[in-house]
């Protein structure tokens, strides 16, 4: 079963005049000492009647208009809509950033609310092209579910994305406006294919379905894309991605997407894990929650997307998305603890623990991505359990070997409502990843993993060339109950940052 896309559409209608099965407002709390909510209705015009009616409503029921609290009251009386979800909004800022990731929460967990609905309006802040896009990009993402594999006779017990959503402003004709609507589209779009291929079973998708993604993903656009099969790795010496691989009946990939606009002001090279099951190879994973393994491809995923809204978009940068896949199964042809690979380009590594894969795979693609010289480079990629022990489940950490770099993306994280938090690279971890019989251990010592594994990344980036490291193992998954516009299972996460990154990006 395919979910249809949900549409978004611009309105100025009146509260009466809305043709809607039900309609999302904001609530504060008051200030001072006055008990009860403000309702922020942005442009929406509602009568004084129905006003009155729907404070009362929403006082009669205790709604506090704490951030992400839900209230669903009825429309009769107060406008067309037959119900009214009132979503909290919490205390007003000044943060620009805060104020917009607010609005994006709150459309989100309105429209998430509201599935089974076919069409819902959207009012909760004035109309300006920023505002729009935020709105309309949350109740977008709110509006998901993977259905894909749930037989037609199941639909019955589950409810569907909400079909569309009208946002209120009063320039609902304005080009700004109308611009600012389709960004959000493209993006959505983008988070909602990740999310996608991260929740496709592991079994429907291989590393070379995982790379075939890739070619559809690009197709209508300016995207060239090629894929290096197992025996064109073999010849080009790719030996991180074949030793992984190597275990599995589904034999590896190499994907490359490039997309070069005439008016390119900088060219940026992203490479995302794609290990498409991560069983842990010989260093096999403990059985409890290993099918959420399937999600250790959302590096790749998220690689594969946002290349697509970056051409969409017509952004004036050039962007190269190179996509490691494998799998990482304990056959009996898999690697050993104790071997010895070769990475693309002659450095050699003992494999002390095959469960740490994905750097393995991600060596040959940093190598052969800083070959063309890009101005930077960025990997992304559910890298480290010690990520999520670090950084709690919500928080992306990012390294890099410049801190102008580290900075731009932390600021572009901000702007696009990713939580993502800098880290270092302490040198002296690297000496726990010292090999008696290669250059380079996999592994290093007990403490700091996250950050070992940044260090190891970092030996395979050449002198002068700038770089960064997202580990997303925390927030590419939840686990845990729906939140905001974030769903149960794959989220999507760094494609927006990605996104904004090469919006904003020029070489220096």
């Amino acid at each position: 079963m395919t979910n249809q896309p949900t549409t978004l559409a611009l309105t100025s209608a009146s509260a009466d005049d809305l043709k809607v099965d039900a309609l999302v407002v904001g609530v504060t709390p008051r200030s001072g000492r006055r008990k009860g909510v403000d309702v922020v209705l942005g442009d929406l015009s509602m009568r004084a009647a129905a006003r009155r009616k729907l404070d009362e409503s929403l006082a009669a029921l205790g709604v506090t208009g704490r951030a992400g609290e839900i209230t669903k009251v009825p429309g009769a009386g107060i406008t067309g809509a037959p119900v009214i979800v009132a979503v909290g909004l919490g205390k007003p800022t000044d943060d620009e950033d805060a104020a917009a990731e607010t609005l994006r929460e709150a459309a989100g967990a309105g429209v998430r609310a509201l599935a089974g609905s076919k069409r819902v309006g959207v009012a909760i802040a004035a109309g300006s092209p920023d505002r729009i896009e935020s709105i309309g990009l949350g109740a977008l993402l709110g509006a998901y579910a993977f259905h894909q594999f749930r037989s037609a006779s199941d639909l019955d017990s589950v409810r569907e994305p909400v079909a569309a959503i009208a946002v209120v402003t009063a320039d609902a004709r304005g080009a700004a406006s109308r611009k600012a609507a389709a960004r959000a589209e493209v993006i959505a779009s983008a988070v909602k294919l990740t999310r996608d291929l991260i929740n496709t079973p592991p079994g429907d998708l291989p590393p070379a379905k995982l790379a075939a993604a890739a070619v559809t993903a690009a197709k209508g656009l300016p995207i060239e894309v090629t894929v290096m099969d197992e025996k064109a790795l073999a010849k080009g010496g790719y030996g991180g991605i074949l030793g992984v691989g190597q275990g599995s009946v589904h034999p590896p990939r190499l994907a490359r997407m490039a997309y070069r606009p005439a008016n390119a002001k900088a060219h940026i090279a992203l490479v995302g894990k794609g290990i498409t099951f991560d069983a842990g190879g010989i260093s096999i994973k403990p059985a409890a929650n290993m099918h959420e393994m399937k999600s250790d491809m959302s590096g790749a995923a998220a690689v594969i997307a946002a290349v697509r809204a970056i051409a969409t978009l017509e952004l004036p940068v050039a962007v190269t998305g190179w996509v490691p896949t494998a799998e990482n199964m304990p056959g009996g042809k898999a690697q050993r603890p104790g071997d010895v690979i070769k990475i693309y380009g002659g450095r050699t590594v003992e494999v002390l623990n095959t469960d740490a894969e994905g750097r393995l795979i991600l060596a040959d693609a940093l190598v052969r991505a800083s070959e063309e010289k890009p101005d930077v480079v960025i990997d992304v990629a559910t890298l480290t359990g010690a990520a999520v022990v670090a950084m709690g489940t919500r928080t992306t950490a990012i390294m890099s070997n410049d801190d102008d770099l580290r900075a731009s993306i932390h600021e572009s994280a901000q702007i696009a409502g990713e939580a993502m938090w800098p880290m270092p690279l302490p040198a002296h971890l690297r000496k726990g990843m010292d090999s008696a019989t290669a250059d380079i251990a996999n592994v290093g010592g007990r403490f700091g993993g996250m950050l070992a594994a940044g260090l190891f990344l970092k030996e395979f980036i050449p002198e002068g060339q700038r770089w960064a490291h997202l580990d997303i193992a925390g927030p590419s998954w939840n686990d845990g109950e729906p939140y905001g516009y974030t769903p149960k299972g794959g989220t999507g996460v760094a494609v927006r940052t990605f996104v904004e990154f090469a919006r904003t990006f020029t070489a220096k």
